[in-house]
């Protein structure tokens, strides 16, 4: 064990440094398939490099990466182009494309696959490692080539990277300056490629389109900038990769390559519930709060009404059942409204299930109230909707607007007064 933490052994050493190169080729590279809304593209051409390795192989007799990467990365660049052929020139939309291109690949790969394995040639031994990967077999060679192409796609994105982020968030505008779109998309397909071809020999053909999304996906959930959602991918793919290989080294039964999906897969399921922004879990929690808020000033505004058409206003107390006359709430969900309400200082309770507004709480029913009345005036006078049709929306927005929408609301229908709404 010790020898594999202090670096002692070199084949530990070529695993480790073939796996990061991998790792940070593909991360880099699949930040801009994921933004593009091509994730299931890295499937299909994973998928469809088989055949292109199995070639080489034929032609060549070796199993050397400097053979069988321009195989690999021909029938991979060869994959992508059908699909988009495909779908720019016939009826056939994209997911259908793509399946056909990665069965019809893939079940050629297969078949090359069998003929070479009944064919008696030399050194086909480990050729069906392709499907699964077999990171432990990486040799010092397939470390410098993993190096050289990790270089080669570094360099290409960040001589093109102003390119690329407008081809991944506004292509049209990209296409109105004056940039050549489809020789961008080549280019960066040619990116996918090769990076899918690198990773071909640890992680197999099945599991590579993991290694080229799960990093970027991830990194989409930490932050919305795109050079730091590459930097994320990339530690997070590093990490998984270092990971993955030490569990393979302690555990000699587990074999690398699905182990560094595993990892990224486990970080994956981790931050889509638990991250700060965007995860299920904080979601949950707005979602939640903004419930109670809504409960909360639709009551208050309900008393609010209540407060100025009531007989006596000086005496303006009322129980559940005129709450619950003017809007259908639970009692369960009144009594909680209510109790919270009290607790915050918005309401006081005067006898048995009577209530009335405190000073802070008319303020607070007042906003509502006037914030849902813009919103209806301006629904009816400038979008011309018909007064019995904003009621609904109005309910809705009135939580959400902001002061400063507020003001330019305002100031647009002139300061309208606010006019008491009880249903009768």
């Amino acid at each position: 064990m010790s020898d594999y933490f202090l670096l002692f052994n070199p084949n530990v050493v070529y695993v480790i440094l073939g796996c990061l190169l991998m790792s940070v080729s593909a991360s880099t590279v699949g930040t801009f398939t994921f933004l593009r809304k091509k994730s299931l593209v890295g499937d299909a051409v994973a998928h469809a490099i088989l055949p292109g390795i199995c070639l080489a192989f034929i032609l060549n007799g070796t199993k050397n990466p400097l053979y069988l990467i321009p195989g690999a990365f021909l029938t991979g660049w060869l994959s992508t182009l059908l699909v988009d052929v495909l779908t720019r020139y016939s009826k056939i939309k994209q997911d259908a494309a793509i399946s056909i291109v990665l069965s019809v690949f893939f079940g050629t790969g297969i078949w090359l696959l069998t003929v070479i394995q009944h064919s008696g040639m030399d050194n086909q031994s480990g050729l069906d490692a392709f499907l699964f990967g077999k990171a432990a077999a990486l040799t010092s060679f397939d470390v410098w080539v993993f190096g050289l192409v990790a270089l080669l796609l570094i360099a290409a994105v960040w001589a093109f990277y102003k390119e690329f982020q407008l081809l991944s968030f506004d292509k049209d505008f990209a296409q109105s300056i004056g940039y050549k779109i489809h020789l961008l998309e080549l280019s960066l397909s040619g990116l996918t490629v090769l990076a899918v071809v690198t990773g071909i020999q640890a992680v197999g053909v099945v599991l590579m389109a993991s290694l080229l999304i799960a990093p970027a996906a991830t990194a989409r959930f930490w932050t919305d900038k795109l050079h730091v959602m590459i930097f994320i991918a990339i530690v997070i793919s590093s990490i998984s990769a270092i990971v993955g290989a030490s569990i393979s080294y302690l555990a000699p039964q587990m074999p690398t390559g699905p182990w560094i999906v595993m990892v990224l897969s486990l970080t994956a399921v981790f931050t889509f519930v638990f991250a700060p922004q965007k995860g299920m879990v904080v979601k949950w929690f707005k979602q939640r709060h903004n419930q109670q808020l809504m409960l909360k000033e639709n009551i208050l505004k309900t008393f609010y009404y209540l407060t100025q058409t009531a007989s006596d206003p000086k005496n303006p107390y009322f129980n559940l059942s005129d709450i619950q006359k003017q809007r259908a709430l639970s009692n369960d969900s009144l009594h909680k409204g209510i109790e919270t309400l009290i607790s915050e200082g918005y309401l006081e309770k005067e006898q048995e299930q009577y209530y009335t507004l405190t000073k802070e709480g008319l303020q607070q029913g007042k906003r509502v109230a006037h914030l849902h009345r813009l919103w209806e005036l301006y629904l009816t006078e400038y979008l011309h909707i018909a007064p019995d049709h904003v009621h609904d929306d109005a309910e809705t927005i009135e939580h959400v607007l902001t002061p400063e929408l507020q003001a330019r609301l305002e100031t647009i229908l002139g300061n309208p007064e606010i006019e008491p709404e009880v249903k009768k």
